[in-house]
């Protein structure tokens, strides 16, 4: 497993680096065959009220699922960072819990390529029983604070929602195997889900 760590407005010190290192390492003991786990600390200067400690943890398994958590803490100490990846950490294992889930799919169309095998399920460990599921959200501003490039991978709507769900966001960008076009697969505020198709 490849462990990438990079800081934004934080020096990533020998210490945080090996207190990063002992908390995601852990990962591939609940979830077997992770290729990369990539770590993002960084800490926000805000114009309005406390300064913001970020960590957000990305994991790619072997066979291209993509799990990401972020945690935003307001900065009370030199501690939050350690704070906000343990939240990050604890919010992966619900990811991973649901990775590992074998949910029946309505429609058999839907290829398992983001659900893991019999095989990983029995390599795994159990999940720890309690996992903390509190986080705060941050002021919104105006301003961009990241970009990012992401890969393209083709997929259809199923496989789209499957990543969506495995990444707990509100929308999820991918280029359509059938038409060949970006789309975005976005959850609707009433239940189910969207999707926006550029013309």
């Amino acid at each position: 497993m490849n462990i990438s760590i990079h800081g934004d407005g934080i020096k990533i010190s020998e210490a945080l680096d090996n207190y990063t290192r002992a908390k995601v390492d852990k990962l591939d003991r609940y979830l077997p065959n992770i290729s990369n786990v990539g770590v993002e600390l960084s800490i926000i200067r805000t114009h309005r009220g406390a300064d913001l400690a970020i960590a957000q943890i990305t994991v790619q398994h072997a066979r291209g699922a993509i799990l990401r958590a972020e945690e935003k803490m307001n900065i009370e100490n030199r501690d939050t960072i350690r704070f906000a990846i343990n939240k990050a950490v604890d919010k992966l294992h619900r990811q991973i819990d649901r990775f590992k889930s074998k949910r029946k799919s309505k429609n058999q169309k839907v290829r398992d390529k983001y659900r893991a095998t019999v095989a990983e399920l029995n390599l795994a460990e159990d999940l720890p029983s309690s996992v903390a599921d509190e986080a705060e959200e941050a002021d919104a501003s105006a301003e961009i604070y990241r970009r990012k490039q992401v890969e393209m991978m083709p997929m259809n709507e199923e496989e789209a929602i499957e990543q969506l769900e495995l990444l707990d966001h509100n929308f999820y960008m991918f280029m359509n195997a059938e038409s060949e076009r970006i789309n975005v697969l976005y959850r609707r505020d009433s239940g189910g889900y969207g999707i926006l198709i550029p013309w």
